[in-house]
């Protein structure tokens, strides 16, 4: 039986998602860095560790929306070190970086359109992987999760199922192939 709709009651068809942004700017930067720290905070995994920030949410907040505001717009408010902002972060795992990135991608993607959306993930992904191998070592191996992450990003990049090169292969210990400015090949 169809129950009758109350005119004060938007039609089921009608309570969809809000439209996604075609570009960010400003105002739905901080609304985007709002909605994925409530997420963040709400996680089971994560909200344990950013725990540490209740209290500070508000400044945390206004320099997550610099920070991102700076990578995406170019607005240069951010000053801050990320390696050093991290670094107090003992008990960070790599399930935590999936996790994080995880909530990222999809609060992106809720968000923005397709090609906005490479706009934020593109930086997340070269940040979160430049701090795991700060945090674990140079020989440390992306976990699954975050190969799966990379393949969305690719695929929303390029709009190609077809499979692309890695990271390329390195030996053990070697961060990535280098020539070294006034060093002997001796």
């Amino acid at each position: 039986m169809n129950r009758p709709s109350h005119p004060t009651e938007p039609a089921p068809e009608a309570a969809h998602e809000p439209a996604r942004e075609p570009a960010p700017n400003e105002t739905n930067v901080r609304a985007f860095v709002e909605a994925f720290y409530r997420r963040v905070d709400d996680d089971p995994l994560l909200g344990q560790i950013f725990a540490r920030t209740r209290g500070r949410w508000d400044r945390h907040l206004a320099i997550m929306t610099a920070f991102w505001t700076s990578l995406v717009l170019g607005s240069k408010q951010y000053r801050g070190n990320v390696q050093e902002a991290h670094r107090p972060l003992a008990d960070i795992k790599p399930r935590h970086f999936a996790r994080w990135l995880s909530l990222f991608l999809n609060t992106v993607e809720a968000r923005y359109e397709p090609a906005a959306a490479v706009q934020f993930m593109e930086p997340a992904l070269r940040i979160a992987h430049s701090l795991q191998l700060s945090k674990f070592g140079w020989d440390y191996q992306i976990p699954a999760e975050q190969h799966t992450l990379l393949d969305a990003l690719r695929r929303q990049r390029t709009g190609s199922d077809a499979p692309q090169p890695r990271f390329p292969e390195r030996p053990a210990g070697e961060p990535f192939p280098a020539k070294f400015v006034g060093r002997d090949a001796s």
